[in-house]
């Protein structure tokens, strides 16, 4: 049996849509969706602040649609919250404790109740406590991004000494790849582009060499990389910055073979690994100076995402 203690109520209020298309334009504000019921291995979470990826808007356009749950879709993969109830499998958590991740273990095939809703279900692995030094608006910005910067630098087997070039250092997963390069893998150089305005944060983040992509090509500059990590779509002009023997893996695909397209795998452990980092304030989270926008504004907080102008993370809260 489920193990609660607070009224969990029925039906919840969720951004959802029930046809693919444009997000800004599907989406609306639904008061009467049924609240997930969870598995044994599942909690169910009330969402304090919910995090928005490119992922949210590219699967509203139909991106898994061979793998994708039924509509109705209430869109969000990452979240920050309280444990209102916990399946009997559980573990890991009780109620009440205060937790985040990324909710969908595979990209390709999430949920149907995602993280822009009251409530949301995620299996007890892809969870982690939050760390206690770190709002809940902050701690909902890291886990998909902060995954798929960890598990794209463990790919390409990036191990101390080595040199890393980061395509969108200002972004928010370029910004936590300059940040665990340095820190966690021990790079020897850490170089990132951005635009001008944002150099003194790629600065701030741990790049030696910040690169104004709006005034250098960076794969004409002398210096190559031992690894290049695209998150921006540029893995064909990635491979002329790097080394000979050097690695490309972007994460907006599709790659210029011999680049790699990589898509993370949600885990519980990856957070778990990081959570001294984080404790110690050495990996910061990156909001965007617009974050939080509140739930109201689900809609326009999309457009924004949508620029590609974000500085960090756009992040929703409160959510009522």
């Amino acid at each position: 049996m489920a193990a609660s203690t607070t009224s969990i109520p029925s039906h919840i209020k969720a951004w959802v849509y029930n046809e693919y298309g444009n997000i800004e334009e599907t989406l609306k504000l639904d008061p009467n969706i049924a609240t997930p019921q969870i598995k044994d291995d599942q909690v169910l979470i009330k969402v304090v602040a919910a995090a928005l990826n490119p992922v949210d808007y590219k699967r509203a356009l139909g991106l898994f649609k061979d793998t994708d749950s039924p509509f109705p879709t209430a869109p969000g993969y990452d979240v920050a919250g309280v444990v209102v109830k916990v399946g009997s499998k559980v573990k890991k958590f009780k109620v009440g404790d205060e937790v985040y991740g990324d909710i969908n273990e595979n990209a390709g095939n999430p949920k149907a109740i995602g993280t822009l809703a009251e409530y949301t279900s995620a299996e007890e692995k892809v969870l982690a406590h939050k760390p206690s030094n770190l709002s809940f608006i902050e701690a909902s910005s890291l886990p998909l991004a902060i995954i798929t910067a960890y598990q794209g630098i463990e790919r390409a087997q990036f191990s101390s000494g080595k040199s890393i070039l980061v395509l969108g250092g200002a972004g928010g997963v370029g910004s936590l790849v300059i940040q665990l390069a340095k820190q966690v893998f021990g790079a020897s150089k850490v170089a990132a582009t951005a635009s001008t305005a944002k150099l003194e944060l790629l600065r701030e983040l741990g790049a030696d060499l910040p690169i104004d992509y709006t005034k250098e090509n960076f794969e004409e500059l002398p210096e190559k990389f031992d690894f290049v990590y695209d998150t921006v779509g540029q893995s064909d002009r990635a491979l002329k910055a790097t080394k000979e023997g050097g690695q490309v893996i972007t994460i907006a695909g599709p790659a210029s073979p011999p680049a790699i397209w990589f898509f993370l795998h949600s885990d519980g452990a990856v957070l778990d690994k990081l959570k001294p980092y984080l404790d110690s304030g050495k990996v910061k989270p990156v909001l965007d100076p617009k974050s939080p926008l509140p739930f109201s504004k689900a809609i326009e907080a999309f457009s924004y995402l949508k620029t590609n102008r974000a500085t960090g993370k756009v992040v929703i809260h409160p959510i009522p």
